[in-house]
């Protein structure tokens, strides 16, 4: 496994393609970060399906009814745009249309997508998994999706 720098804001990931290691970024968006490990420390995340998944785009997870309109039973988040990049293995906050809509959802990018920077919150990257992430089905709608089987903060493992 990767070296760990900061457990409390590293997220050990198990999906049905593997393991993923996601590195928080709290200096980028402190609200959100504390959300995410808020819901993952509820188990809110084990067994929720990548529900969106786009060739050459990203993978969307975070929707408890598997549709991608749903969320957690906490208030939205306030948008903390940041100037980190939209690249290859970065997670970021899915939202409505209203900039301040971000819940739960969240996705993480096959590849660069500059269209999206400063108009959704980066909050992590993967230091560990990009592999795993890479072989998860696609589809929008997806049929038979895969999942996240459980995610836990490093600190608590």
């Amino acid at each position: 496994m990767a070296p760990i720098k900061d457990p409390e804001n590293t997220l050990i990931m198990d999906t049905t393609k593997g393991n993923v290691v996601i590195a928080m970024r709290p200096d980028l968006a402190p609200q959100h970060v504390e959300r995410i490990k808020t819901l993952v420390r509820e188990g809110f995340y084990d067994g929720i399906v990548f529900h969106r998944v786009i060739e050459g785009f990203m993978a969307q997870t975070g929707c408890p009814k598997g549709t991608g309109t749903g969320g957690s039973s906490y208030p939205n988040l306030a948008a903390e745009f940041n100037a980190e990049p939209h690249v290859r293995g970065v997670c970021s906050m899915a939202r409505a249309q209203n900039p301040n809509s971000a819940n739960s959802q969240f996705f993480i990018c096959f590849d660069d997508a500059p269209f999206l920077d400063r108009q959704y919150t980066v909050w992590g990257k993967l230091i560990e998994g990009m592999e795993n992430v890479d072989k998860i089905k696609r589809g929008e709608p997806v049929q038979n999706p895969d999942r996240i089987t459980s995610v836990k903060v490093a600190a608590d493992v």
